[in-house]
Parts: C-alpha cells; structure tokens; sequence
C-alpha cells in the first residue's frame, strides 16, 4: 500500500504548479518505506531539557492591558467549539453553533470562533446552526479516537463527514502504527484521508502526543504528516490524560517552521486538550509569536481545541472592559 500512494503522490506532485509543495523539496523522501524511514531517524534529536526549559521561560511573558484585550479575542477567535460525547443531540449541535457564532450575546464586539467541531452524524445540524456566519465546521474521523478501524471503514468515515458538508476533518493516526516503526503505514493513510477530503476540506492530524511517549517521536509524527499533506498538526484527542502542554505545542510549532524554511509550505497548529484558562491560551499565543511569529497568528494557522477555555476567555474579556467578575451564571455550560 506505502508503494502505491507514494507513487501516485508523487505524480501528483510533479505536475506544475505556481505554489511551492512540501514534495517538491523533500520528493525523495517519500518514494520508499526505507528513504522516510531515514528521513525520519535523521532528524535532529530533541533535547528535552532545553526544550521544557525554553517552553516555560516563554510562559513567564506578562501581558497586560491593551495587550492583553488583543490576546482575548485573538484566542476566542482561535477556538474550535468542540461537542464530542456519545449524548450529543441535534439540539445541543446546534446551541454550540450559536455560541460559536455570537460567544458573548450581551456584546456583539465579540470575536466568533474558529469552528465547532462533532461527530460526522452531527455535521448537518452544524452546517446549519452556522450558516453564513464564516464559523467553519470541522468533523473528527477515523474511528476517532482510538482510529482501530481498517482504512476503508475510516475513509468512509471521512467521505461521510465531507459529503454533509464539513469545511476540516480532524483525523487520528494509528499509534500503534507509528510506535510499532511502520511510518510508511501511517503515511500512506494520511495521503489516503487527504484525497478523501477532496479541495472542500482541509486536515488536521491528531497524533495523540501522551501515547507517543518521546520527544523525538512527536518530531517525526510531525514531519510524517506534513509531509503527507495535513493541513494542520494537532497534538491530542482530549481523551487520554495527557494531551497539549507547552513543550510538545514548542515543538510542534519548531516543526512547521522548520518544514516552511524547507518548502515553502505553511502548516497550522493545533494543541488540544487542557487548555482551561485565559492564562494558559496567552501563554500559547506567547510560544507561537516567539517560535513562528506573526504570520501564524490567524485561526486559519493556529487553534485551540479547548471548549472550557471559551468560558473562562469571555468572562475575563468582561473583567477588562467593566473592572469587574461576571457571576457564575454568565456563561452558559456547554
């Protein structure tokens, strides 16, 4: 299968073009199982002392006042509005839109949110709760989280989710996969996700960083799928007890610049799972300026998966423009 897709990848690849693609750099790293696989080990190893270090250096930033009112509505612009429980219901899609749209009914200065994101089966009712507001839908696939499906049922999954309409899929890749060293496999599924998406959506590659267990495997899943064409990496699904944190976020983010300076090709960020407070999203905001600056400060470029922050951001934007705490019944619980 690796076979397969990586030829038809790159036939595509080679076919001109005005806009620079990551394949037309690194289109030998891709003809074979063995050339990624030295790609891949090839790659500088992460010092994991350095990098904590420099992650929670960058978190001590202050940001304050005028600067801090541009970094609320820059996070709350940023976040994917996100209902993924086995209870979801049209009804509850479609009250999550309508935060998306309008987070803060009280103030129509409020930014809207990048996205909400659900379930395939709830695409319809999401599509609908957004319309013509420019709050984009994004749908998870794969068999997510886990991604134990064969790759014609993920496919499938994916077709569905583009067929009613979502604007990104969010797809998980198979850790088992990748830790068992069969990163052609995993190439190839991503490559395989890409084309099932079609030119109406764009990908976001969940690599599930608590499983991956290394530093240095967060690197190479990282450049496994920007070289296979995501459109954004993201570090979690939220389900397991490990997702974003500072240092694998500082690493992902070094990645898309480095595959950038390669290629030419810019892919987005996404970590996703623990991100609860306004505190926690500027000290975000603070590694993507500092690490990629200015040019991937744009939800199109970088998102938080974290519904629970939304909150905790409207409620301190309210803190800024009245000096004081909204009352616990200011923001509704999603």
């Amino acid at each position: 299968m690796y076979t397969r897709y990586a030829r038809r990848y790159a036939r595509l690849v080679t076919m001109p073009t005005n806009a620079p693609t990551a394949a037309h750099a690194l289109a030998d790293v891709t003809t074979s199982d063995s050339s990624l696989r030295r790609f891949l080990h090839g790659l500088p190893g992460v010092d994991a002392v350095g990098l904590e270090a420099r992650a929670a250096s960058l978190g001590t930033r202050s940001i304050k006042t005028t600067a801090k009112a541009y970094a609320i509505d820059l996070a709350i612009s940023m976040v994917d509005l996100t209902t993924l429980e086995g209870a979801d219901t049209p009804g509850k899609v479609r009250a999550l839109g309508a935060k998306a749209v309008h987070p803060d009914p009280t103030d129509r200065t409020t930014p809207a949110t990048a996205a909400v994101c659900v379930y395939p089966d709830m695409v319809a009712a999401a599509k609908a709760a957004v319309a013509g507001s420019g709050v984009k839908v994004a749908s998870v696939a794969t068999a997510f989280p886990a991604g134990r499906a064969a790759l014609d049922v993920k496919l499938a999954d994916v077709r569905d989710a583009v067929a009613a309409g979502a604007d990104e899929i969010d797809m998980v890749i198979d850790r088992g996969a990748f830790l068992a060293g069969k990163f052609g496999k995993v190439y190839d599924e991503i490559v395989a996700v890409k084309e099932a998406c079609g030119d109406s959506a764009r990908l976001k590659v969940i690599f599930e960083t608590g499983e991956l267990s290394t530093y240095d495997n967060i690197r190479r899943a990282s450049w496994i799928g920007m070289l296979a064409g995501a459109d954004f990496i993201k570090t979690s699904t939220g389900k397991v007890a490990v997702n974003a944190t500072p240092a694998n976020t500082l690493l992902m983010l070094e990645a898309v610049r480095d595959f950038r300076d390669r290629t030419g090709v810019q892919v987005g960020v996404k970590p996703a799972g623990g991100i609860r407070t306004t505190k926690d999203a500027v000290k975000f905001l603070v590694l993507v300026n500092e690490t990629v600056g200015e040019d991937w400060l744009d939800n199109h470029w970088f998102r938080f998966g974290a519904s629970s922050l939304l909150n905790d951001l409207l409620m301190q934007r309210q803190k800024l423009a009245t000096g004081r705490y909204s009352g616990p019944d200011y923001v509704t619980v999603d």
